[in-house]
Parts: structure tokens; C-alpha cells; sequence
């Protein structure tokens, strides 16, 4: 029952402006996990339904722009309750809200491999600001990017009533993110 994370996260489609290249998400190869802590102790979880939609441009990173869109109902951490509680009404309601988003556009480099963008994560209705820094190696026309945030899962109304202590489920959640995807033109 934990979470959050979107997420997502996050669950990002991406879409370029016109001079950036459109890369296409290799699902098979990408994961969005989450993590969090029950009772004490730590447990994970992954989205098993995600897309991303991804324009960028190496030389032109200010005009980036990259949008997950994560199917909420699709948490899985291995755990039967866990499983069965998340897509709750105290948790994702996923029939109020089948998906989270993240939404953001220019890259900043912060040197090397290093980058950092801030977006809109929206989980259950509710958006907020988040700076998300990552990784993002490209080798010809396949990019990977990596990168990891914390979240107050409560700050997106999840975890409602009893839950929303943190007396049972902990208040931070973790997103990770490994995409692998491919550069499909410009």
C-alpha cells in the first residue's frame, strides 16, 4: 500500500519541439521502480505500464521536452496485500485516476553525463514542482537515462485516512527511472 511514486515515476510521454529528435522508449528494456518503507521496513516496487515520449537534441537541450505517463493500476511489489491495496481509493484510486504524469521541458547540463530538469508530477489529481536529476548516456541513436527523487507521498494524497500518519507506510517515497530508448528522426 505504499504509494506514490509515480510514480511515476515517473510516466512520461514525450513530445519534442520541432527541432529536437523524437526518441521512442524501449519498453523491455526500461524500468520505473518505486520504493518506500512498511512497518519499518523497506520494500519495492515497479510500473509495469509506462510510456514515455521523448524530444531532444544534444545541441539544443534548452528545448527538450519529455512527458511519462505511468498507469497507476499497474504497481506491483510482490506482496499480495500491498498489491491489492494500492490501487485503493487511500492509495492510487485508480479508477478516480488511472494515471500519473510527469511532464517537463528543457534539459539542463550540469557536466559530463549529468543533467536536471524540472516538471510537473501529477499523482491522483494533484501537481507539483519537481527538479529531477538523471543520468543520460547516448551512444549513436540509443540513449539511456537514469535518475532518482524522493517524494512526500502525502503531499499527493496518497495514502489517505489511517495511512496518512506515516505511522504505518513512511511519508518519503522513491521513483527510479532506467529508460533505454532510440532516436526515430527529427
Amino acid at each position: 500500500m505504499k504509494f506514490f511514486a509515480l510514480g511515476f515515476a515517473l510516466n512520461l510521454a514525450i513530445a519534442s519541439p520541432a527541432p529536437a529528435a523524437n526518441w521512442t522508449m524501449r519498453p523491455g528494456q526500461s524500468v520505473l521502480g518505486f520504493s518506500g518503507t512498511q512497518t519499518g521496513a523497506p520494500f519495492h516496487g515497479t510500473f509495469t505500464q509506462w510510456t514515455a515520449q521523448i524530444g531532444f537534441d544534444p545541441t539544443n537541450p534548452q528545448a527538450a521536452h519529455v512527458k511519462f505517463s505511468i498507469e497507476t493500476a499497474s504497481a506491483k511489489t510482490g506482496d499480495t496485500q500491498r498489491d491489492t491495496a494500492l490501487p485503493d481509493s487511500d492509495w492510487f484510486d485508480v479508477e478516480a485516476f488511472p494515471q500519473a504524469v510527469f511532464e517537463a521541458t528543457g534539459f539542463t547540463p550540469e557536466g559530463g553525463d549529468k543533467y536536471q530538469t524540472a516538471g510537473a508530477l501529477t499523482i491522483r489529481g494533484i501537481s507539483q514542482k519537481v527538479d529531477l536529476p538523471f543520468t543520460l548516456v547516448i551512444t549513436g541513436n540509443r540513449a539511456e537515462a537514469k535518475g532518482e527523487i524522493l517524494l512526500l507521498r502525502t503531499a499527493y494524497g496518497v495514502g489517505q485516512g489511517n495511512w496518512s500518519s506515516g505511522d504505518w507506510v513512511g511519508l518519503t517515497a522513491g521513483v527510479t527511472f532506467d529508460l533505454v530508448a532510440m532516436k526515430t528522426g527529427s
